[in-house]
């Protein structure tokens, strides 16, 4: 019997390097662009975040901004666990991306979520609010009326 030689596609070795920007890499349509463009166009103070005060000594802390990017991303995906989150920047190209390779622990992201709660919330309604205008998302009673239930 003779065996033909077929060429397969050729993978790229794991040490190669490479040149290409995350940005190349997210298309224009993905969500996490448009949940970056929400969180730099809310007010922080009006959804019910307060400003930190920035410590002269220590590690610096993380911008209010990356948290609600996190969150909101964690949101449309079904990520809830803060340990899930922490996991998604190392796994996942879009959470690099949006958090412009900001790496919080899953302490301090639960931190955030136990310190803001009420802010948190109230940020989830005005995002689903938004995509509802947007018409990005249903509410359950559109769903029924064009499913016909």
């Amino acid at each position: 019997m003779v065996f033909l030689n077929m060429h397969h596609i050729q993978e790229i070795p794991h040490n190669q390097q490479q040149m290409a920007s995350l940005k190349d890499k997210i298309s224009t349509d993905n969500p996490v662009r448009f949940i970056d463009a929400f969180v730099s166009f809310i007010n922080l103070k009006k959804v019910g975040f307060e400003p930190k005060t920035l410590k002269t000594e220590g590690r610096p802390s993380f911008q209010t901004e990356v948290f609600l990017k996190l969150y909101l991303y964690g949101y449309l995906n079904g990520v809830r666990s803060s340990r899930r989150l922490e996991k998604e920047f190392f796994r996942n190209i879009e959470v690099q991306w949006l958090l412009e390779d900001i790496r919080p622990n899953y302490l301090t992201i639960c931190d955030f979520r136990k310190d803001n709660p009420k802010a948190l919330k109230q940020l989830f309604k005005l995002f689903v609010s938004f995509l509802k205008d947007a018409e990005l998302i249903a509410d359950d009673l559109q769903y029924k009326e064009k499913k016909g239930v």
